[in-house]
């Protein structure tokens, strides 16, 4: 069940919390990769490793869920192309986080930063990725089932990088614009985050974070949606490697 009490030595470090929500809650409406700010900022707290993946699911899906809107009102969203998708991810990433409460993850973890080097170095070395709407490789219909069962129940049982590879996904083999991916992909991360997020609640592994966390969230979100809708392709290009890059070192270290 969600607990809404806060642990005393959670509650200590709210201004903290603040900030790390605003700077994850910026930055994951760009370009992904907010969970590897606010995650380790909830266990610094002292909160046990469970209880912290469940928490830090809640939190960001405040600020992605305001991303959402924000796009959406951009006109950023093409919902139609999403009718499949959204669902799919939904329970391929509650299946994710159900596998990972029986399975270890070491695989993934020793793996993941060469894959996340990998996008980065094709993005670098493709300067014109995103910068228009190309002809798409795959159908609709059947980037939606692939995508959304593989990153869906990848972002339920792991996580990290799951909005690389799916802003990626949409721009190389949808194709997708770099703004356009980027709104579309913190639908589909919503999708993932309540998915895995139902499965915490249920094993009781969240508890309501610090009130100032999810508030640092949502202006980090509305000032991370403003800058790609104000500054377009080649921002979202830069903020996109950066922060590909940046998730790379605590990877290798962990």
């Amino acid at each position: 069940m969600l607990s809404f009490v806060m642990p005393s030595h959670v509650g200590h470090w709210g201004g903290v919390l603040f900030l790390v929500g605003l700077g994850a809650g910026f930055v994951d409406s760009i370009a992904g990769g907010g969970g590897l700010i606010s995650l380790p900022a909830l266990l610094w707290t002292g909160l046990p490793p469970g209880l912290a993946l469940g928490t830090n699911k809640a939190q960001s899906s405040v600020g992605t869920s305001l991303a959402v809107w924000r796009y959406h009102q951009a006109n950023l969203i093409d919902w139609d192309k999403l009718k499949l998708v959204i669902p799919l991810t939904f329970l391929s990433a509650l299946l994710g986080a159900e596998v990972v409460t029986h399975l270890s993850n070491e695989t993934l973890r020793h793996l993941l930063p060469w894959v996340l080097l990998l996008v980065a170095l094709y993005a670098i070395f493709n300067p014109q990725l995103g910068t228009e709407t190309r002809v798409a490789r795959l159908q609709s219909k059947t980037f939606g089932i692939i995508f959304g069962c593989l990153l869906g129940f990848y972002d339920g049982f792991f996580g990290p990088g799951t909005g690389a590879f799916w802003t990626l996904a949409l721009v190389t083999l949808a194709g997708y614009a770099l703004p356009q991916a980027v709104a579309t992909t913190k639908v589909v991360n919503l999708a993932s985050n309540l998915g895995s997020l139902l499965l915490f609640i249920c094993r009781g592994q969240v508890i309501l974070p610090a009130l100032m966390m999810m508030a640092g969230q949502l202006i980090g979100a509305e000032l991370g949606t403003r800058m790609v809708i104000l500054h377009g392709a080649k921002f979202v290009r830069y903020v996109f490697i950066a922060v590909v890059l940046a998730m790379i070192v605590p990877l290798v270290f962990k």
